[in-house]
């Protein structure tokens, strides 16, 4: 009999959280450093691998980026955001399917990286990036401070890495590879760091999200949060971004 998945997060949720930052994206100042930095790290990589994919899919990025220059590099390819990540993909034989910033969010990791694995053709790579467990420790313990008595799920819980090397071989990934990095930005106030969560499409996407923080608890929130700050007044946190790589055999196992 097979295990029924839980529902943790709303596709719907974690879709509209990426047409959010498509549409603030549009505005100067908003923030994208995640994505910049998980479409950065893909090409750095794809670099040193030497892997010109003919045929590509990307899965995630709102900006259009990463697949604004593999099309520069000759490669045809398919972009995505409301693909369902939970099912087999709608089509296969891909060289590189590259995922930005999206599987943080799914109810059944394991069943989405064996998909991602199926679409790929036989050598085809697949990179995944997304934000890890360590992240925003400076933002979760404001909230924990400002609803101290009841608190709320108001960050959806995240991937520990240490859990991703048996998940890629359970998911029959050839040469699969996991490593973080973590990115330190620094902060005046706590409306700027919910503001930044919103532009990047990291806001909560649990499918029974908690409803609106009262007044008083988002005050207790910002003062927590001015706290922690240094003697400069800004407060650092950090992003853990996860990046999970790996291969399908040249026989198409």
């Amino acid at each position: 009999m097979t295990p029924r998945i839980p529902t943790i997060f709303s596709r719907k949720r974690r879709e509209m959280r990426f047409e959010r930052a498509r549409r603030r994206s549009a505005v100067d100042g908003a923030a994208r450093f995640i994505i910049d930095d998980m479409v950065d790290d893909t090409l750095e990589r794809l670099a040193f691998l030497r892997h010109r994919p003919a045929r590509a899919r990307v899965l995630g990025d709102w900006t259009g980026r990463l697949a604004g220059v593999l099309r520069a590099d000759g490669g045809s390819v398919e972009e995505a955001i409301a693909l369902d990540l939970e099912a087999p993909h709608p089509s296969g034989g891909f060289e590189l399917v590259a995922v930005l910033g999206l599987l943080d969010a799914v109810n059944d990791l394991p069943g989405a990286l064996i998909h991602l694995h199926s679409a790929l053709a036989p050598g085809g790579l697949v990179m995944v990036h997304f934000i890890g467990g360590q992240s925003l420790p400076s933002l979760r313990a404001a909230l924990l401070a400002a609803e101290q008595d009841r608190p709320a799920a108001r960050i959806h819980p995240l991937v520990d890495p240490r859990a991703a090397p048996g998940l890629l071989q359970r998911a029959g990934w050839k040469d699969p590879v996991v490593d973080t990095h973590a990115l330190t930005v620094r902060y005046a106030s706590f409306d700027r760091i919910a503001s930044d969560l919103r532009d990047q499409a990291l806001s909560n996407a649990l499918a029974k999200p908690a409803g609106p923080i009262a007044k008083n608890a988002l005050i207790r929130a910002r003062t927590a949060f001015a706290m922690r700050a240094d003697a400069d007044g800004k407060t650092s946190e950090t992003f853990e971004i996860i990046t999970l790589t790996g291969r399908r055999s040249l026989a198409g196992t």
